[in-house]
């Protein structure tokens, strides 16, 4: 029989616009319902995945329109250099040339986006040249430079990720998240940033897709001590459950003493109180 749920209020539950009240409410009948949850889970992956779908590169006849109207700029501005109004011209340059570009943008996003990405390779490229080591190098300098602008790439990800975790907005925290699959050397700072947001986020959706990038990392002892702490720190039901199907999966026997102080709970939802026991039965 099918759920006669509302499913509008998955929809604000995985956007973050649903009230605390209503939060606790359609989170606890997730927790109860396999049939909404499942719907739920889906929805929320193919969110994430929207956020690793590549930039389009800008199209072809989108650069030619570009250079077309530079040319006719520049040949507007000529006209008035020879008319004697270069000092007009010029201090018409700055705004002239800037509302031209909002305007090619403004028809062309994927073009702005591209550009700015471009913008981004170039800076890194000038900071390589300026930075890179004498023509004479010793044999295996070129190993050395790669490793170096590995780690730069690596460290700007790391300040990209710390950085939109930050950001009010859960979808951009999510981006934020997505990072880590792209780090493969996680440091201090950024499972101090992770197991933050897993145990303070507002959003129900950012701590559950924070849960799984945690446990990427989980042979680090920091973040298996990380996450048997914050079995505690949960009161969303669908986290509670998420995190008892990790300590299942991780076989992390310490986790039992929290689960069982999570069973005392006079409010815990008995969906998740029905998981924690068989988790508990299973680590035991």
């Amino acid at each position: 029989m099918e759920c006669g749920f509302d499913k509008d209020q998955l929809t604000r539950l995985l956007h973050g616009e649903l009230p605390e009240e209503d939060r606790v409410r359609v989170e606890a009948h997730l927790a109860g319902c396999p049939e909404c949850r499942q719907e739920w889970e889906a929805h929320r992956r193919l969110w994430a995945l929207m956020d690793e779908i590549p930039v389009p590169a800008a199209s072809a006849d989108a650069r030619v329109r570009f250079d077309a109207m530079l040319d006719t700029y520049k040949a507007s501005v000529g006209t008035n250099e020879a008319s004697g109004a270069f000092g007009t011209a010029g201090k018409r340059w700055g705004p002239g040339i800037t509302a031209l570009l909002r305007q090619v943008f403004a028809g062309h996003p994927a073009f702005a986006v591209s550009y700015s990405f471009l913008l981004v390779i170039a800076g890194l490229g000038v900071g390589y040249l300026l930075h890179r080591p004498e023509p004479v190098a010793p044999a295996g300098s070129d190993s050395k430079q790669l490793a170096a602008l590995t780690a730069q790439v690596g460290e700007m990800r790391e300040m990209m990720m710390k950085t939109l975790l930050q950001n009010p907005s859960a979808s951009e925290r999510m981006r934020g998240i997505s990072y880590t699959s792209e780090i493969k050397t996680v440091n201090k700072e950024v499972i101090e940033a992770l197991l933050s947001t897993l145990n303070n986020d507002p959003n129900t959706n950012v701590r559950l897709m924070t849960l799984e990038a945690l446990t990427h990392y989980a042979d680090n002892p920091v973040v298996r001590e990380g996450l048997v702490q914050s079995i505690l720190q949960q009161d969303s039901p669908l986290v509670q459950a998420a995190l008892a199907d990790v300590m299942l999966r991780l076989q992390e026997k310490r986790a039992i003493r929290p689960l069982k102080k999570l069973l005392q709970h006079k409010d815990l939802n008995e969906m998740v109180k029905t998981r924690i026991e068989e988790t508990i039965s299973r680590l035991s």
